[in-house]
This record gives structure tokens, C-alpha cells and sequence, in this order.
């Protein structure tokens, strides 16, 4: 399919990321015992890339502000670490420390960082952006979408599946070096892996503005 991010809610840019980088990000960040690793902007090689000049020129494309790194995860998907993940969006933004701020909540905790689901304007502003350091197919567990569902706010339980069953997904098979922007309020998911590679992800969010105080971006500056 023709993607659009505005209308389908994801669209993948081919040839973002060279080889060199892919592979000097791989040997960095190493295997995981996990699903990934968090809190990746306090990684110098990570802030950087986030930073650079081809990533924040797909940011500007479609953020209204001059926008900045706010979190970064690192998955690998292999036959050691393999997972599915169920239809879900993505709902909670990484903080400093937690502060009361009216419209934020609830607050959760991952890897011992504070997390919380901001108003739905926020989020709808934000933009994900997820760099392929491998190719990304059926067999190793690419990401599965339902295009257009970002558009439908926030979802409960029984909203998802009542959209799932009148919607057809979409594969975002990717090549290595290949950029998927989402927002993050678009239903998404994926199945195991059933082959023997890696299927690894930097996923980059991002966002064109500040938090009210006392909230600060978990985001390594």
C-alpha cells in the first residue's frame, strides 16, 4: 500500500541509516536477556544518532516545532529472546521523577524509570520513529498495524478488538537501514519470530515540547 503517515498513521522511509552506523549500534548495545534495553539516550552513540541531521529531517516532516529525542529502546528480537506482543498503542511517555500534574495519569514504573500517561493532545503530537538494524519480514516478527486507528483516540480493551475485527492489518516488511515513522496512538503489534535472525530495532520517540513543570523528559540531556 501507498503509506501516508497523516492519514494511515505510519509510513516507512527506505535508506535512512548506513550500514557502518547499523553495525557499529549492534556491536554496541550488544545481545539482551530480554525483549531490549531502555533508557538508550544516555548512550552517547544512541543520543547522537537520535540527533543527527537525516533523523530530525523526518521529524520536522511532520512535528510543528522543532522537535528532540524523548525516549529510546533498544529491541532484538531473536530465537533467544523471542515474543510476541498483543494489539496495543502507546500510551505512557518516560519521566525524571514523578510529579502531580492535573491530566497525567496513571503512573507506572519500567526498569525503575517513572512512566505516565500524558492528555491525549500530547500524545497526539508525538512521533515515533523506529530504525531497522535489520531487515524486518514476516519470519522475524515485523511489526503488524492497523492503519488509520491512530485517528480513534484512546482505546480501551474492548474497543481494540471491535476494531481489529473490521479492519485489515497491515506487515511493515523493512530493510535494513529503513525508518518506520508511527504515531504513537496507532494500534500495533507482532508475532514471534519464526526463523533463526535477528530482528533488531532502535525506536526513537519523538516530541516538539516541553512538559508542565515539575515534569521533565526522561531523555539524557
Amino acid at each position: 500500500m501507498c503509506q501516508n503517515l497523516e492519514r494511515d498513521g505510519f509510513e516507512t522511509v527506505d535508506d535512512v541509516v548506513g550500514i557502518g552506523t547499523r553495525q557499529a549500534l549492534i556491536n554496541l548495545l550488544g545481545p539482551t536477556t530480554g525483549a531490549g534495553k531502555r533508557d538508550l539516550l544516555a548512550n552517547p552513540a544512541v543520543a547522537e544518532l537520535a540527533r543527527s541531521g537525516p533523523i530530525l529531517t523526518l521529524c520536522r516532516r511532520h512535528l510543528a516545532a522543532e522537535s528532540f529525542p524523548v525516549r529510546a529502546i533498544y529491541f532484538d528480537k531473536s530465537p533467544e529472546a523471542n515474543w510476541l506482543v498483543p494489539w496495543h498503542q502507546d500510551l505512557t511517555i518516560a519521566v525524571r521523577e514523578r510529579g502531580e500534574v492535573p491530566g497525567f495519569g496513571p503512573w507506572s514504573s519500567k526498569c525503575g524509570i517513572p512512566h505516565v500517561q500524558p492528555p491525549l493532545e500530547l500524545l497526539q503530537r508525538m512521533l515515533t520513529i523506529r530504525i531497522h538494524l535489520d531487515p524486518a519480514d514476516e519470519f522475524t516478527g515485523a511489526l503488524r498495524v492497523l492503519p488509520g486507528s491512530h485517528r480513534l483516540g484512546r482505546l480501551n480493551p474492548e474497543q481494540i478488538q471491535e476494531y481489529r475485527n473490521q479492519r485489515v492489518e497491515h506487515l511493515c516488511v523493512a530493510s535494513a537501514g529503513s525508518c518506520l515513522l508511527m504515531r504513537p496512538l496507532l494500534l500495533h503489534a507482532s508475532s514471534r519470530s519464526t526463523g533463526g535472525s535477528h530482528r533488531r530495532i532502535l525506536h526513537i520517540e519523538f516530541a516538539d515540547f516541553d512538559l508542565p513543570s515539575p515534569l521533565r523528559w526522561n531523555d539524557g540531556a
